[in-house]
């Protein structure tokens, strides 16, 4: 047997972060890009109460609101988030959620209860800095995926 098969099993939440900030829909896209601003992050949770309901990124701000021309103390978050967010839950254990993370190529994934509530955000460093999460090879390989430039599809 490997020494890596010996790993005991985590799950996500002992390694989450709990406490994070999240935006709501309605809010101006200035509101969201100054939040981001004072927490020195590119990304922000969209929640309905606790509810998850999209995130938006610095990078949609720009891409999608700005280059369409929109004020950003006008425009809201819901007109320029995605919906669409990869997440996982709560009980999966951590070698399941750096897998996902590896697919995905993300550095971070939000982790909701089992009523698609937000519970936390997990961090490709939360899980390569706690030892028992994953075997070090896997870290290794996921941050090498997750670097790796994405391709065109051709």
């Amino acid at each position: 047997m490997s020494r890596e098969s010996h790993y005991p099993r985590m799950q996500v939440s002992e390694i989450m972060t709990r406490e994070v900030e999240t935006i709501a829909p309605d809010a101006s896209l200035q509101a969201a890009a100054e939040a981001m601003e004072a927490m020195g992050v590119g990304s922000l949770p969209v929640c309905d109460g606790k509810r998850l309901v999209g995130t938006i990124t610095d990078r949609d701000i720009v891409v999608r609101a700005v280059a369409a021309g929109w004020s950003p103390v006008d425009a809201l978050v819901k007109d320029c988030m995605t919906e669409d967010v990869a997440y996982a839950f709560c009980d999966e254990e951590t070698e399941e959620v750096l897998e996902r993370m590896k697919v995905l190529q993300i550095r971070r994934l939000v982790i909701l209860d089992r009523d698609k509530n937000l519970a936390g955000i997990v961090a490709l460093g939360d899980i390569a800095t706690e030892p028992d999460a994953a075997a070090a090879g896997r870290v290794g390989d996921a941050v090498a995926e997750i670097s790796e430039p994405s391709r065109p599809l051709k």
